[in-house]
């Protein structure tokens, strides 16, 4: 079976973590052409310097004897992006233009910022089913309106504060034990710690 490791944010790898994979990818037998290793790295475009030694040795195949294949992940245009709208509110992308260019204008096409987004404007009620309409419908005037940042991670920061003090806090205590946990766990660590997760985050 075929051994996969994912590294994410290599921007910010230190140099004891690159000499860790460099180790690793070097390794006979893990460098070999028909090796049942999948190394897979992931990095922001634009936040590293490409003379460093992470450059060097993960991104040289010839310096690790492997073969490599590089994946550029671009933004959304506005014809991507008004197919993926249309597509997530089953409407023709006619009826869905008008949302799709405001949504396109806010985000520039990043797929995380349009689906935190548009969570985001079905939380705060501007994006909605209507029961008689039989479809969604949504308010351009206050979309359009909406203040938003230009940076991902602080729209995302600032949804996260908009939570409750009691969302916060069991997001925080799961948050130590990685992305999921069984609902026994849970219910082992709300009797220690006298919380009540589950029903916070319901």
């Amino acid at each position: 079976a075929t051994v996969t490791l994912c590294l994410d944010d290599l921007q910010w790898a230190d140099t004891a973590s690159i000499a860790a994979v460099k180790q690793l990818l070097s390794t006979d037998g893990f460098a070999q052409q028909n090796s049942h290793f999948f190394f897979l790295g992931c990095y922001r475009e634009g936040e590293t310097d490409n003379s460093n030694s992470l450059w060097k040795t993960l991104c040289n195949s010839d310096i690790v004897n492997a073969r490599s294949t590089d994946v550029t992940l671009c933004c959304m245009d506005d014809v991507a992006l008004a197919t993926m709208v249309s597509e997530t509110l089953c409407l023709s992308p006619r009826l869905t233009r008008s949302l799709s260019n405001i949504i396109y204008h806010k985000t520039k096409g990043n797929p995380l910022f349009v689906s935190r987004l548009m969570i985001s404007l079905s939380k705060e009620g501007l994006l909605r089913p209507s029961l008689s309409r039989r479809r969604w419908e949504w308010d351009e005037k206050k979309i359009q309106c909406q203040k938003l940042s230009d940076d991902v991670a602080i729209f995302l920061t600032k949804s996260m504060e908009s939570l409750s003090d009691d969302v916060k806090s069991s997001l925080c205590v799961l948050s130590c034990f990685g992305s999921s946990a069984e609902s026994t766990f849970i219910k082992t660590l709300e009797k220690v710690l006298k919380l009540n997760i589950l029903t916070n985050l319901d």
